[in-house]
């Protein structure tokens, strides 16, 4: 069996959707440390009408800028979200006027909903009983988790005013403390771990 993998979400609009560059190789890393799944070294990168994309059990995207789906797109990511896949949007602040406005475009009928503190992506694997934790700041708001729901199970998960991807990075990139980079982590398994169970 392959090892598991992320698949980064490439797409159009001009933001820059290759940001943060070793987040992923070390958020896979720590996966395969912390838990008994078999990760791949690097992630994937994707598009939305890829037909591979149900090999992928954990989309990810991030950026500072704008982001702008297909029509294509936006049927495939519907369609794969229905069919079971996961995708998490990380907003590395800047993308957020424009990723609400293309999953509006997906989910006309489904507006985005704050996740439970008592969900399982809280508490899967570690305990995060007041939800995402803020890695860096911005604005002076409190860091959020937002997500689309499809028959119970959430299927799209959108971490605003957080950037866990930022506390992904190598530690020189940012210079975040340790305890930072380890709620960052953690947070990152939880995600993980609840894509490829299917959101058990």
């Amino acid at each position: 069996m392959a090892p598991l993998t992320i698949g980064r979400v490439h797409y159009d609009g001009g933001g820059d959707w290759y940001t943060n560059p070793s987040s992923l190789p070390n958020l896979l890393r720590a996966i395969r440390e912390r838990t008994t799944l078999e990760t791949s070294e690097r992630e994937r990168v994707v598009r939305l009408t890829d037909p591979a994309l149900p090999d992928v059990p954990y989309l990810y995207m991030t950026g500072h800028g704008n982001v702008r789906w297909s029509s294509d797109d936006v049927r495939a990511l519907r369609a794969h979200l229905e069919a079971g896949g996961f995708l998490h949007a990380d907003d590395c602040y800047g993308m957020d006027q424009s990723i609400r406005r293309e999953i509006a475009r997906a989910f006309p009928d489904r507006p985005f909903a704050e996740v439970p503190l008592a969900h399982p992506i809280y508490h899967n694997v570690y305990d995060f009983p007041r939800g995402i934790p803020k890695i860096h700041e911005h604005d002076g708001l409190p860091a959020q988790g937002f997500g689309i729901f499809l028959g119970g199970r959430l299927a799209l998960y959108y971490s605003y005013q957080s950037d866990l991807g930022d506390g992904w990075e190598d530690p020189e990139v940012h210079h975040d403390p340790a305890p930072i980079r380890e709620l960052a982590l953690r947070m990152g398994v939880n995600l993980f771990v609840y894509a490829v169970s299917g959101g058990a």
